[in-house]
């Protein structure tokens, strides 16, 4: 064995006990510098008797060897010189170290005694007296220590290390506690040196500079697969949607959808056949009622440039608040309100935020930290259920007003207003002293900073909404429902109660007064007593339907009644913790009128950013896009009705029994601007800024633009659709929110797809010149479309009838360029129709 574990392990020894060990007759202490001094003997005349110990010498146990402590031991390790020169090796660590005024030898025994007598090794002190201790001797100056469990052979443990000031407790002022202290602080950081010490000194642990590189290229690789492993998982979004079926096909409106519908629920068998397209506005929405609409849109105390982008856009603009065609001059609009709502802000921008507030005035400051999903979205609704107003109706046109709506008496002076608030409520505030008194808002809506709103869009499906008759309420319960007291039995039945008065008046004689006092049991069952009559306020809740279970948190509506209830509801108080879209459908589901609850959802015109490559992103859209769409959509699910018809006659059961989901088909997915988890890219390469925003427009010629395709950009922007035509000649039925802006670029591309743009492109207005008004007053444009695609078959009869027409409009327009280029161009048009008419 080699010296090193010579010296750190144990030697084998016999345990002898200490009562049969004597010590030496004479033995002598050798000094350091090699005199010698007799020891104490019993033989000696003035040796005095040495007590016998009443206990044996704890064995101390010794650790074992670790080849990696070497070391450490050797560096703490003191060299002491032994006195016994007849001993191969030093004594080793495990055995005890005695002193000097004892009895018994530092080395030990000889193996041959110095004396006919036995030794004896005694556990009393040879110094030992009444005191116990000797004050003057030198050997004995410093105070005894305490024994701590790594002097008797136990290692410190790294969960006992004490790195704090320990002032508090006694004797921290004491030097030994300090040094001790940091004792078990060098002991930790060496338990972590021999750690690292045994792993690089592993056989698989790299060394050379190929292998650490390869090493580090292999735990990269892990990391980053790792990572995209969980967002995977963790993702429940791993599909894009069907958005063309939700265009298609009708939307949830009514009572909470149930809990144990599927979240992909869409097509059930058996298939529809004949299929309404969902239209919009209804045809008496004219005569209703404006909605008092109060948008609260979420932001931070950092986000001043968004707040002035929302100011500057969708929150003033008037295709935003008028729609498209010619507008409605701010009517439907003239009771919608944007208030921008913020939490508690920061030092660094409180002042700030302050003189946004005294120049702009349309900011709330909650009482709150601003943190979304802590409590903002409920502290939102308990401030808007007190201090949410929007203007008055302005006009007195409209056949049908609400007018027993339990909030429509509550009023305050007319505020301060902003710059973007409705025209409306600026010229009343202009022209009359005082103004009209603002009332309460029939819709509360809670938006993101993200989401890129049209004011009239939204204003008009609330106001469906609003003019809707109630759901009925549910039927009570059984309990509720009154039983008769007399219950038909049958023959195997027990006996029914015998009737006393009965059967003493056919005995004839009189029954004592305790037999005709009604018995408690037998009294009559108590009325259930009449609920009070339920309150005419609509109670809805619209927005975007995520999985048919809670609505998007880029926007959703409440109505008042609920906002007041939400506000006040001592358990929805308790549930503002968590996802606030999630939260607030859960506190809408625990209503006390839950069932009577509309949910209505918008998953057609509610979608994503192009650019964002979610499951909810797809092109800008379009109604002109859209009912292309929904003929293709109806198309696919006639087919599939068909094939469904052969295989229930092939087969005597059917193929997929009644009332089970279908998946929809997967064309329903596509979209011809972005791609699901693919960063957006331009169809081609320098595209101007015109070009570029027509790309991100569903279905437009310039976003199925190719290299190698027939169709130029230059071509596309030519043929490209005006907002008349777009929005097939009405006001409304597009686009209400997008949402997933989260740049400011994203933001201002929207801008310019949804409140830009001609209202008649240069070749529609030439078409219109040469062949008549190509908008008739239905505002169907199929003729327009036929009128294009073969304008050489309705040119009249030549150049000459252009040129008559060219003269009466008198707009110099050379009719024989446009058939020219239109005839040219037909090819590539048809081929782009039929692309588009194959993808749905």
């Amino acid at each position: 064995m080699s010296f090193p574990r010579d010296i750190f392990s144990p030697a084998p020894r016999t345990n002898v006990p200490l009562t049969v060990v004597t010590t030496p007759q004479e033995h002598n202490y050798v000094h350091h510098d090699g005199s010698t001094e007799p020891g104490p003997s019993s033989t000696h005349p003035l040796a005095r008797p040495i007590p016998r110990r009443t206990h044996s010498l704890p064995d101390a146990p010794v650790p074992p060897y670790d080849e990696d402590e070497e070391d450490d031991f050797n560096a703490c390790a003191v060299p002491r010189r032994s006195a016994d020169r007849s001993r191969l090796y030093p004594p080793s660590a495990g055995e005890a170290t005695h002193s000097v005024c004892s009895s018994a030898t530092n080395t030990p025994a000889p193996s041959r005694s110095s004396s006919p007598f036995p030794f004896y090794y005694s556990g009393a002190s040879s110094c030992s007296s009444d005191s116990e201790s000797e004050p003057e001797s030198p050997l004995l100056s410093r105070s005894r220590r305490p024994t701590l469990p790594w002097r008797n052979g136990e290692r410190p443990r790294w969960w006992r290390l004490r790195l704090g000031s320990g002032s508090s407790s006694a004797g921290s002022n004491d030097p030994w506690r300090r040094r001790r202290r940091w004792r078990d602080v060098s002991w930790g950081l060496r338990s972590c040196k021999r750690l690292l010490r045994r792993l690089v000194r592993h056989p698989f642990f790299p060394k050379t500079p190929v292998t650490i590189l390869l090493t580090l290229l292999f735990l990269t690789i892990f990391g980053v697969s790792l990572t995209f492993l969980l967002i995977y998982i963790l993702n429940p979004d791993k599909e894009p949607l069907p958005w063309r079926g939700y265009c298609t096909l009708p939307q949830h409106s009514g009572g909470p959808p149930s809990v144990s519908l599927s979240p992909t629920a869409l097509l059930q068998t058996p298939l529809p056949t004949n299929i309404t397209y969902p239209s919009f506005p209804p045809p008496d929405f004219d005569t209703l009622a404006p909605a008092g609409v109060f948008i609260g849109v979420f932001s931070m105390d950092t986000s001043v440039e968004r707040r002035m982008l929302v100011r500057s856009t969708w929150a003033r603009h008037m295709r935003s608040r008028e729609g498209a065609a010619t507008g409605d001059d701010g009517v439907a609009t003239s009771r919608t309100i944007v208030r921008f709502i913020l939490g508690q802000p920061s030092k660094d921008w409180e002042r700030r935020v302050k003189l946004e507030m005294e120049t702009y005035k349309d900011m709330v400051i909650l009482p709150i930290t601003e943190s979304m999903n802590r409590g903002k979205t409920h502290a939102f609704f308990s401030w808007a259920a007190n201090h949410s107003w929007v203007p008055p109706l302005y006009y007195d046109d409209f056949t049908q007003v609400p007018t027993n709506f339990t909030y429509l008496n509550a009023s305050i002076p007319a505020p301060s207003l902003a710059s973007h608030d409705p025209l409306p409520a600026h010229r009343d505030q202009m022209l009359n002293s005082p103004a009209k008194p603002w009332v309460r808002p029939d819709f509360v809506v809670k938006a993101d900073d993200d989401s890129f709103v049209m004011l009239a869009e939204l204003e008009a499906r609330l106001r469906v909404e609003l003019h809707k008759e109630p759901l009925p309420p549910p039927p009570p319960p059984q309990s509720k429902i009154a039983q008769p007291q007399v219950q038909p039995r049958g023959d195997n039945d027990e006996a029914r109660v015998l009737d006393y008065n009965q059967i003493a008046s056919y005995f004839d004689f009189s029954l004592p007064s305790y037999m005709t006092r009604t018995p408690p049991t037998l009294a009559a069952v108590p009325t259930v007593p009449e609920e009070p009559p339920l309150s005419p306020d609509p109670l809805v809740f619209w927005g975007y339907l995520v999985k048919n279970r809670f609505m998007a948190g880029e926007l959703y509506a409440l109505s008042f009644a609920l906002v007041d209830w939400v506000a006040n509801d001592p358990v929805v108080k308790t549930m503002t913790r968590g996802a606030e879209d999630k939260q607030t459908s859960k506190w809408i589901r625990a209503h006390p009128r839950a069932e009577q609850v509309r949910w209505t959802s918008e998953r057609c015109w509610i979608y994503d950013h192009p650019r964002a490559g979610t499951v909810y992103s797809h092109g800008f859209l379009f109604p002109s896009e859209v009912k292309r769409v929904q003929e293709g959509a109806v198309r696919d699910i006639q087919r599939l009705a068909q094939q469904a018809a052969k295989t229930d006659l092939s087969t005597s059961t059917y193929a997929t029994p009644p009332g089970q989901w279908v998946a929809p088909p997967e064309k329903w997915r596509h979209s011809t601007v972005s791609k699901f988890g693919v960063h957006y890219s331009p169809p081609v390469g320098d595209l101007n800024l015109d070009h570029s925003v027509e790309a991100l427009v569903e279905g437009s010629d310039m976003s199925m633009v190719h290299e190698d395709g027939s169709m130029t950009p230059d071509l596309a922007w030519k043929y490209r659709e005006g907002r008349r035509r777009r929005y097939e000649g009405k006001r409304l039925g597009g686009t209400v929110v997008v949402h997933f802006i989260k740049k400011n670029m994203w933001f201002l591309e929207t801008a310019a797809a949804l409140l830009h743009g001609d209202d008649v492109t240069p070749l529609e207005q030439a078409l219109e010149q040469v062949h008549g008004n190509m908008f008739p007053k239905d505002g169907n444009a199929d003729t327009v479309a036929h009128s294009e695609l073969e304008p050489e078959s309705s040119a009249g009869s030549g150049p000459s009838a252009d040129a008559d027409a060219d003269a009466d409009v008198g707009v110099d327009v050379d009719s024989d360029s446009i058939s020219t280029l239109a005839r040219t161009h037909t090819k590539s048009r048809t081929m782009v129709r039929r692309s588009r008419r194959r993808l749905g």
